[in-house]
């Protein structure tokens, strides 16, 4: 009786006792399912040139910063402890030069065919490669700044959110 009025209030990864549990998915549909991400990250002018320029300390920066994101994706259950492990199908990282910022726009986009959503794997390529981002250029500026990162999209099962 407790474990439904728990799952009633939203509370599915709590058991009766109040305990974390992961969730049980296997009743669920497997449906093909996306998820796209986005977040940014800022920095003074100059980094961005440098890293523009190919003159960052480090090396080649947005293709580092991709391959983390992208590696990222695929370790996400073993970083969040109640996620489940997921057989990805598709991971895109994209990173978008914003003289604007200045910095950079990251979009991740993920897919599977599964019980459960990539939200957090889209999520987490995001993270990720912002973090990679700051790291490779850390040296040149350490005001950079990580912000809204976001879900923007999600397609599949049953709770389907867009802002597209």
């Amino acid at each position: 009786m407790a474990q439904e009025f728990l799952e009633k209030k939203g509370l599915t990864h709590l058991n009766n006792r109040g305990e974390a549990q992961m969730v049980d998915v296997s009743g669920k549909p497997i449906t093909q399912r996306r998820a796209i991400a986005q977040g940014q990250i800022r920095m003074a002018l100059s980094t961005l040139e440098a890293i523009e320029q190919g003159n960052a300390p480090k090396g080649d920066v947005i293709t580092t910063a991709k391959l983390a994101g992208i590696m990222a994706a695929k370790q996400t259950a073993q970083l969040i402890p109640l996620c489940h492990p997921l057989p990805l199908h598709k991971i895109q990282v994209e990173i978008e030069c914003d003289r604007h910022l200045p910095g950079y726009q990251i979009r991740a986009t993920v897919g599977t065919k599964a019980e459960t959503g990539v939200e957090m794997e889209a999520l987490t390529a995001v993270s990720l490669a912002a973090l990679t981002l700051y790291d490779m250029a850390k040296a040149l500026d350490k005001t950079m700044t990580i912000e809204g990162i976001q879900v923007i999209e999600k397609t599949g099962g049953q709770s389907q959110t867009s802002d597209k």
